[in-house]
């Protein structure tokens, strides 16, 4: 069993996986966009629901590349778009 904690120095407005171990540890530090955006509780929450990576665990393969929070934002984004103030005017 693997069990992270923490946030990396260099990103700490995300704590996610890619960020502390994998590849997206040297993108800037994420920021909330839109509304329908995870609040930092809503994160916290999903953040533990989420699967240990393979190459983490032991198992093989290759880290991530991308945040798992922007990710789950995009999604969110996608599901919530008819908003008005999603748009941009």
């Amino acid at each position: 069993m693997v069990v992270v904690a923490g946030s990396s120095p260099s990103t700490p407005g995300c704590d996610c996986l890619a960020h502390r171990f994998g590849n997206a540890a040297d993108r800037p530090e994420r920021r909330p966009r839109y509304g329908s955006d995870l609040s930092d509780a809503e994160w916290a929450l999903v953040r533990d629901l989420l699967p240990v990576p393979g190459w983490l665990a032991g198992r093989g393969g290759r880290p991530e590349g991308y945040c798992h929070r922007q990710m789950i934002d995009a999604v969110r984004y996608l599901v919530d778009n008819g908003q008005c103030r999603c748009l941009s005017y």
